[in-house]
């Protein structure tokens, strides 16, 4: 018999990154990745892409420590988001509610089995164009920007583990999370793995932790839509000083033209050129791979990936993980 599925959560809301360097940050995400300015609060400033149809799906926080505030998931509908909360309280990760933030209602936070801070919420606030920046494309949230080279959505967060596939089975339990994709050690445990709630191949992706860390963050990423794009924003960001840590690759895995560059905090941001593909098969089978073929899985083609990429994460716990 097939085990039912749980369709609770709907995908991948928002993200909030701390940076040390919040205005040097903020520069980065605006002039370069031409994402919008939504709100300021405090110490918090809310960010969003063009074609993000929510108030923001980003967060960069002032803070000490360079790494991830939170992760934010919406649910299907208010009953799937009690469900949740019920299940996770179960396992006993759960933190408890808040009343809000900007953008959102009252949310139900939680920590990962590795410590990573979550939320999932209903309620939520639309983005509202101003006259200056509505569009006569109808389906389309505001103009498309005019400066740098600006990245569309959201697309998803790659999370550092110490025990990956502890927290992969959490996903899938507490979440309804489908294992798209799985790299096997030698004894069949999880290396990595890439799964979603949605028809992109992931929204999360749970990597172990060279450095045996816990709660730390590998990448947000945000897309395109265009390969080209990657090679446009490349240039723009060589010429103005920006570290790209890994030049336009593919991916086996998820079939991806992406890149990555660390913006001013400290944080890994992903850049995608395109989408890879999409799942529509209820069925789906996951993709397990192993031994030989798991350097394809890494890299389909382009440059190789330095070895910081598998031990730089933030926060920044070891001196051995500084890039």
């Amino acid at each position: 018999m097939i085990k039912e599925p749980i369709f609770d959560i709907a995908h991948l809301a928002h993200i909030e990154i701390y940076s040390p360097k919040l205005e040097e940050s903020v520069a980065f995400f605006r002039d370069m990745l031409g994402m919008e300015v939504a709100s300021r609060k405090g110490k918090s400033v809310y960010m969003r892409a063009y074609e993000d149809h929510y108030h923001n799906t980003l967060i960069i926080t002032e803070h000490d420590e360079v790494g991830l505030g939170h992760m934010s998931f919406r649910s299907r509908t208010p009953q799937a988001l009690e469900r949740r909360v019920e299940a996770i309280e179960k396992m006993g990760y759960g933190i408890g509610w808040i009343d809000g933030d900007i953008g959102h209602g009252r949310a139900y936070q939680f920590r990962s089995p590795d410590g990573h801070k979550m939320e999932i919420f209903w309620d939520v606030d639309y983005y509202e164009a101003t006259d200056d920046q509505k569009t006569n494309l109808l389906n389309r949230p505001q103009k498309r920007p005019g400066r740098g080279v600006p990245v569309r959505r959201l697309d998803h967060i790659n999370l550092l583990a110490k025990e990956t596939n502890k927290n992969v089975e959490f996903l899938e339990e507490a979440l309804g999370f489908n294992v798209r994709e799985r790299i096997l050690d030698d004894d069949n445990k999880d290396v990595a793995a890439w799964l979603s709630v949605s028809n992109l191949a992931h929204d999360v992706a749970i990597m172990g932790d060279a450095l045996e860390e816990e709660g730390r963050l590998h990448h947000i990423c945000y897309w395109y839509g265009y390969p080209q794009n990657l090679s446009d924003v490349s240039d723009l960001l060589i010429d103005n000083g920006y570290e790209i840590e890994v030049s336009p690759i593919k991916h086996g895995v998820s079939q991806a033209s992406c890149m990555y560059v660390f913006e001013p905090g400290g944080n890994r941001v992903e850049l995608f050129g395109d989408s890879g593909y999409l799942i529509f098969d209820p069925d789906w089978k996951t993709v397990e791979w192993k031994g030989e073929d798991t350097e394809r899985a890494i890299l389909w083609h382009g440059s190789s990936l330095p070895e910081e990429f598998f031990k730089y994460g933030t926060p920044i716990k070891s001196k051995e993980a500084v890039k």
